[in-house]
C-alpha cells in the first residue's frame, strides 16, 4: 500500500496494492492510522484500482478509518472501485457513508 499526501488539497490518498482480507488489514490499519496522524488531512481517498477481493475485515478497516477522519473534521471517498468490490460495498452499506468519486473528478 502506498500513501501520498497532497498538501495543497490537504488530501491523503491510500493506493491499495493488495487484496484486503483478515491477513492484511492489521498492517494496513497501522500504516493508515500513522499517516492520518502525521498529516491530519481534510480528506482521505481510498484508491481501489488494484483490488479485486475484499472481505468483511476490509469493511471494518475502512469504517474505522472513516470514523477517525470524521472525528478530525474530515471526510473520505473511494476511487477506482471495480465491479466485484463495488458489490461488496453496496451489500454492506458502505456506500451510504463513504461515496465513490467519479473518475472525471479525480485530480
Amino acid at each position: 500500500m502506498e500513501a501520498n499526501y497532497n498538501e495543497k488539497d490537504k488530501q491523503l490518498i491510500f493506493k491499495i496494492t493488495e487484496e484486503i482480507d483478515h491477513h492484511t488489514t492489521e498492517k494496513m490499519r497501522r500504516k493508515m492510522d500513522n499517516e492520518i496522524t502525521k498529516y491530519m488531512p481534510r480528506k482521505i481517498v481510498f484508491d481501489f484500482n488494484q483490488v479485486t477481493f475484499m472481505d468483511s475485515a476490509g469493511i471494518g478497516m475502512l469504517i474505522g478509518r472513516y470514523k477517525m477522519i470524521k472525528m478530525l473534521g474530515g471526510g473520505a471517498e473511494l476511487i477506482n472501485v471495480g465491479t466485484s468490490v463495488k458489490k461488496i460495498f453496496e451489500m454492506s452499506g458502505v456506500l451510504k457513508i463513504i461515496p465513490i468519486r467519479e473518475e472525471s473528478k479525480i485530480g
